[in-house]
């Protein structure tokens, strides 16, 4: 009975009981701050499949690459996220004592988190909340994370700013994701994707759960189709997965690219390898988001040495650069979002202009061309997180080492 009255409520009024009693029952950090030497633990979604995971792994990697040694915990199960085809591991406790503990999940998340971490896990740590975010301020129920963390690393300047705007938020700081593991696609080429080798071949890549009014994959629809109409030697792929989790807007877009036969929709899942594959088949990614928190499939693309379209605004902006990149012009709208994951009263988004992103297609299809690897570095972690580098790479010039 109780169930079934929890789930008559409306979502807001759920939203708000569940996320502001784990604020009330969350373990409070120290103050003042420690210094954070000690052990390192990363905890985040590490099993989960949407982007979020995918930036947690990311992060984990990159610090190993830096020579640190961070102990993983995986929060997907406890946290009641979307696990990869693999499911979740089960989840590590945290070594106890002084350390530095880095949680990467939302603000509205965080106090669940360090709830489902305890009261051992936190105390004594330098706790640092890793948030990704989509709009130009932040959600009121993200503000309940400011306690629950002493500075806060992100990924993007777009999203430090939204942040920064934020009343009472503590520091932010601006920390690059590496793209790791540095993509390595699977032998596979067009012709295992069913593509004809003479085509120009245009791909947009997305997760559907992750609103599909933000990720506007029907603009590419129609900038596709105002660039080259119903040619057979100018294909849009549209690779996405989660389609069975992504609500009524899935099948606007079915409909939309249902006329038009150079216009495939792929929705079955594909290893990493695979996906990075079909990226390295197309020659070029198409990206008409209404506005991206980071933008990996950009940066991906990018790294494997593909030509990029996106739109000019939001977190991409921050790397999208050099030959091969192109900014779409755009004007800022009210966000609407009838996943209703991104409704948030008064905030904009960018509304990409679809003729001039036809043009660039155009442009792109008459010269093809495959730029350079745009290389992402490893941020200095070490430095970030006070402490010592490596023994490597400490040796002294003329030593032999």
């Amino acid at each position: 009975m109780i169930r079934r009255i929890w789930t008559l409520l409306p979502r807001k009024l759920r939203r708000e009981a569940l996320f502001g009693t784990m604020a009330a029952l969350a373990p409070r950090i120290d103050r003042p701050e420690p210094d954070g030497q000690g052990s390192l633990t990363v905890a985040g979604y590490f099993s989960a499949a949407t982007g979020l995971g995918a930036a947690t792994r990311r992060l984990a990697a990159g610090m190993r690459e830096a020579g640190l040694s961070p102990h993983e915990v995986d929060l997907t199960g406890p946290l009641r996220q979307r696990a990869g085809p693999e499911g979740a591991r089960p989840m590590e406790p945290v070594p106890e004592g002084p350390g530095t503990l880095v949680v990467h999940v939302n603000g509205f998340m965080l106090p669940w988190a360090l709830k489902v971490l305890g009261k051992r896990a936190v105390r004594g740590k330098r706790v640092i909340a890793v948030w990704n975010w989509e709009l130009p301020v932040l959600p009121a129920d993200w503000h309940r994370g400011f306690a629950c963390c002493h500075e806060i690393w992100v990924g993007a300047e777009f999203v430090a700013e939204a942040c920064r705007r934020a009343p009472g938020c503590p520091p932010v700081r601006v920390v690059p994701y590496p793209i790791l593991p540095r993509p390595e696609p699977a032998a596979m080429g067009r012709a295992d994707f069913g593509l004809p080798e003479d085509a120009f071949v245009t791909l947009t890549v997305f997760d559907a759960t992750s609103s599909l009014a933000r990720k506007n994959p029907l603009g590419a629809i129609a900038a596709h189709h105002q660039a080259f109409g119903d040619r057979p030697d100018r294909i849009l792929i549209i690779k996405t997965h989660a389609v069975e989790d992504a609500g009524p807007a899935w099948a606007e877009v079915v409909a939309a690219a249902a006329p038009h036969p150079n216009i495939r929709i792929m929705a079955d899942h594909l290893p990493r390898a695979g996906l990075w594959a079909l990226m390295s088949a197309a020659d070029c990614i198409l990206s008409l988001h209404r506005s991206e928190g980071y933008g990996f499939a950009i940066a991906e693309a990018m790294t494997l040495g593909r030509a990029v379209i996106a739109t000019g605004w939001s977190g991409n902006v921050d790397f999208m650069a050099g030959p091969g990149a192109f900014a779409v012009p755009y004007t800022l709208v009210p966000a609407h979002d009838p996943q209703e994951i991104y409704d948030l009263p008064g905030a904009r988004w960018a509304e990409p202009d679809i003729a001039a992103a036809a043009k660039l297609l155009q442009v792109l299809a008459e010269r093809p061309f495959h730029p350079p690897a745009a290389p992402f570095p490893i941020p200095d972690y070490p430095a970030l997180l006070g402490r010592a580098k490596p023994a490597a790479e400490l040796a002294l010039p003329g030593s032999g080492r």
